[in-house]
């Protein structure tokens, strides 16, 4: 029989990767569009700032892609081949937007080194200029309204999306600054633009490297969790001793195993109840909270 608290677990993971799939997908088209109008005009003007913000979105758009692919199967429920579910998918999908970035990155430093040593000056300042603002408020209100998702329902794909995507939008006002010094003559500031906003991807990646590679490994890295949670499961009537509990990351849950000492002539009745105000305790100090497995040994 499932017990109301595995009822609430399920049903809040579901809700919690089909709003983040949602966001996701739009954040996808948005990115593209933005992407794709702001390479026309970086070609139209001349702007290596504006080309680089251009395919810095065209990448986000695949960052998004992948996390919302990572998303989506995380939904997927516990099979024959994957006992525990697919949380971990939406850690993998961050791990791997997270190496895109640095190529990017990497490619848009190159382009932009190059550009410096040879700045060229930039036709229609002012629609570059233009095109910037209204990409740039864009991108910036769909950014924070991701990562309030995120930080909600604790999705590290989709926060590393948009940590990403306010770093796009803090990179556009660098090249706005930077097309505005190349119209007045220093023409190798567009480059600079350039520059900066690969510096902004390679450190959003690093956080998100490290970050997802943790959770993939097991880590958890909150001991002061457990020491919380061992006080509070002291105190319920029929707990002699806490033993081990062991906490690892599932996409945005913990779960993990926790080890009690109970007295052994408890009758399976009574240790079904016991087990239930157990996870009522854990609920109400893990959030969210993912399953829980109660280890009874007798005194």
């Amino acid at each position: 029989m499932t017990c109301p608290h595995e009822q609430l677990v399920t049903f809040s993971s579901a809700r919690a990767f089909q709003i983040g799939e949602k966001i996701a997908k739009l954040s996808v088209l948005t990115l593209l569009a933005i992407g794709v109008v702001e390479l026309i005009v970086g070609f139209w003007t001349g702007s290596l700032g504006l080309k680089a913000d251009g395919v810095d979105s065209l990448s986000d758009s695949v960052v998004s892609l992948i996390v919302w692919v990572g998303l989506h199967y995380s939904r997927r429920r516990p099979d024959a081949r994957f006992h525990f579910g697919y949380h971990k998918v939406e850690s993998l999908s961050a791990l791997v937007v997270s190496f895109a970035m640095v190529g990017v990155a990497t490619y848009i430093m190159y382009n932009a080194y190059r550009t410096f040593l040879n700045p060229t000056a930039i036709t229609s300042p002012t629609l570059a200029l233009v095109t910037l603002a209204v990409c740039g408020s864009i991108s910036a209100y769909r950014a924070f309204q991701m990562r309030t998702i995120a930080k909600k329902y604790g999705l590290l794909s989709l926060r590393t999306d948009a940590n990403n995507s306010i770093k796009d939008a803090t990179g556009t006002i660098v090249v706005f600054v930077s097309i505005i010094g190349s119209s007045l003559g220093v023409h190798a500031l567009d480059a600079v633009g350039g520059m900066i906003i690969s510096i902004y991807i390679l450190g959003v990646a690093y956080v998100a490297i490290r970050e997802s590679s943790l959770i993939l490994l097991d880590a958890c890295e909150s001991p002061e969790m457990s020491a919380v949670l061992a006080g509070a499961l002291k105190t319920v009537e029929g707990i002699e001793e806490v033993g081990n509990i062991r906490l690892r990351p599932s996409g945005p849950y913990l779960t993990g195993i926790i080890s009690v000492v109970v007295d052994g002539r408890r009758t399976i009745s009574e240790t079904e109840q016991l087990r239930r105000k157990l996870l009522e305790v854990v609920s109400a100090i893990i959030d969210p909270v993912g399953e829980i497995s109660i280890v009874f040994r007798p005194k």
